[in-house]
């Protein structure tokens, strides 16, 4: 393992010191976050269509790329493949922001089967690591991810119109929580 150089080990202490300094714009930005995360809350319809809209556009641009990019590639002789993949990822993206609520309840079922999978895989990793430190902590997450799952699961199409919004203002509030604290503690080392 190399050592790094007394150039590099200058610059990140340089890019440390920088980020301390604005140590500031991070409580800000938390605190934004916390707001933006409690207005989402208090608007869950609002939230979960600006999301499938959202994520909508995405698909939708995804597409556009992948159609260009099957013209750009076709002597591989996947041009096809590319070409149709590409379309169904915009028309795809088109259903979504053409029928956000539709496209919102299709995304809910998705998150509670992606939820309740991962559930079983964790549980599943977690027996199989039995004798090792943890393990019923694993076991433990899984059976509450594989619960979150089934509960959106067997709740489903009704609670596909507050799923994503509900989502969404707990991911910012969470990160707006963590972002406020990483600003106070650079404050703190600066001090």
């Amino acid at each position: 393992m190399s050592m790094p150089s007394p150039a590099s080990s200058t610059a990140l202490t340089d890019t440390l010191h920088a980020i301390r300094a604005n140590w500031g714009w991070f409580v800000a930005l938390g605190i934004a976050f916390v707001i933006l995360g409690f207005i989402a809350l208090a608007h869950v319809l609002v939230s979960t269509i600006a999301t499938a809209l959202y994520v909508g556009a995405l698909i939708l641009v995804g597409g556009v790329i992948q159609v260009i990019h099957a013209f750009r590639v076709q002597g591989w002789g996947r041009f096809f493949y590319w070409l149709l993949a590409g379309l169904l990822y915009v028309v795809a993206g088109g259903l979504i922001m053409y029928n956000p609520l539709l496209g919102a309840g299709v995304i809910t079922l998705l998150i509670g089967v992606a939820l309740a999978v991962e559930g079983i895989f964790r549980i599943a990793a977690g027996i199989g690591s039995r004798g090792t430190g943890g393990w019923g902590w694993i076991v433990f997450s899984g059976l509450i991810t594989l619960l979150l799952g089934a509960i959106i699961i067997a709740q489903w199409p009704v609670n596909s119109v507050y799923i994503l919004g509900l989502f969404l203002g707990i991911d910012l509030i969470v990160n707006g929580v963590g972002t406020f604290f990483f600003g106070l503690a650079l404050r703190q080392k600066t001090a």
